[in-house]
């Protein structure tokens, strides 16, 4: 059987056990509650069969990936190098790219992080990265710093601090931090609480959020849902609540969708909504300093209106990490399915959505269960293809998939 749908309520723990059948929705940690309004169906329809190509083995824990117009690919690695694969075809030359980033701290989950391409790439030659910043030696800050490549791809220059002050841990825990472009052209940032208790449930704090801000100033922007705040980052606040955001990514609807790392239950995928809470507070309504993990990862009755995920892992974690929406005329009936990675659970989760948005069936393609260990970066490429990387330390892949057959 080369892949396997699953009904959404079961926990991935019993789904992988028994393929499919029916179960209780998870209890574990409360937030499951109100995720799912409906039993889902189990796909009586194949789970994707996929082709598996590796393009490349020359990376080291690589954390995102962009696409160029001249068809060679930008890649961040974690521990501070931006590299250019020449194509994307398998053994293609890569490439350093010389940069300033003497100042970028690459400790525990943080160092040279997302990475987004500029649409407007052939005019400006900009991209973004999202990283750690030092200052004398010590994490001061995680920041979205603007890049213009040079016209031979060797090199690039640092244009601008975009965005700066989002919060970061000494050892580097819950550092965020993806980026995407939202369907105005607004800059989405994805960012981790950094275990700081207060983090989530403060507005005036750019950790735990979803930011929404100018891709040229880094401000937030009018139509903003705390836009008249007298508080700069406040005004950034597109959405709070949110543990460790690693994936954003818009569906077919333009709805933006994140995924996001649990404590040890429950991670989520959720449609952010501006200005809502998704829930997240470890310190118990501000009753406590302490990080405390055993709170609801969607605590709907601190906080009644929070806004329910639209999946979540149950009463154990993936490490679920990007998200990506399947496009394109090769993916035939599977358009518009998420496609979510996971660094522990080491695979593909294909998260396929009902005509109401609501995620009816789950699917694990055998192609990519544990094949090639923790899977971080998602990236459709130019030709419909989706990218994948592999994130083990050593040797580290980008990897074509394609529909089988």
């Amino acid at each position: 059987m080369p892949s396997r749908w699953l009904p959404l309520s079961l926990t991935l723990a019993v789904a992988l056990a028994v393929g499919a059948c029916t179960a209780d929705a998870p209890t574990s940690g409360g937030s499951a509650a109100g995720a799912v309004s409906t039993q889902p169906t189990v796909s009586s329809d194949d789970a994707p069969r996929l082709s598996v190509e590796v393009v490349s083995s020359s990376f080291e824990h690589p954390w995102d990936l962009g696409f160029l117009p001249d068809g060679s690919i930008l890649v961040t690695e974690r521990s501070g190098d931006i590299k250019r694969l020449e194509s994307i075809e398998p053994g293609a030359p890569v490439w350093h790219v010389q940069a300033t980033l003497e100042d970028l701290g690459a400790r525990g989950e943080g160092g040279l992080m997302g990475l987004l391409i500029d649409p407007a790439f052939e005019e400006t030659r900009r991209f973004l990265t999202c990283q750690v910043h030092l200052e004398a030696t010590r994490p001061a800050d995680v920041r979205v710093v603007s890049w213009v490549l040079a016209e031979d791809g060797k090199s690039a220059r640092r244009a601008k601090e975009l965005l700066t002050g989002l919060p970061v841990a000494q050892s580097g825990r819950h550092s965020g931090c993806r980026m995407a472009l939202d369907a105005t052209g607004a800059l989405l940032v994805g960012t981790g609480d950094t275990a700081v208790a207060s983090i989530p449930q403060d507005r005036t704090s750019l950790g735990g959020k979803v930011l929404r801000v100018s891709m040229d100033t880094g401000e937030g922007l009018p139509d903003n849902p705390f836009a008249s705040s007298s508080d700069p980052n406040e005004r950034r606040v597109l959405s709070y609540g949110h543990r460790n955001i690693q994936g954003i990514a818009l569906d077919g609807q333009s709805r933006i969708i994140t995924a996001e790392h649990g404590p040890s239950f429950d991670d989520e995928v959720n449609v952010i909504k501006a200005g809502a809470n998704y829930g997240w507070d470890p310190s118990r309504g501000g009753e406590s300093t302490a990080y405390d993990e055993s709170v609801p990862m969607t605590d709907r009755k601190r906080f009644p209106d929070a806004v329910p995920a639209l999946w979540t892992s149950g009463d154990m974690t993936e490490a679920i990490c990007a998200v990506e929406v399947l496009k394109g005329p090769i993916w035939k009936d599977h358009e518009g399915t998420l496609v979510v990675t996971a660094l522990k659970g080491a695979k593909l989760l294909f998260l396929r959505p009902g005509a109401d948005g609501a995620i009816e069936s789950v699917a694990v393609p055998m192609a990519t269960d544990g094949e090639f260990e923790r899977l971080r970066a998602a990236r459709l490429g130019p030709d419909g293809a989706l990218y994948v990387t592999t994130s083990n330390g050593g040797a580290d892949k980008i990897l074509r998939i394609t529909p089988a057959g």
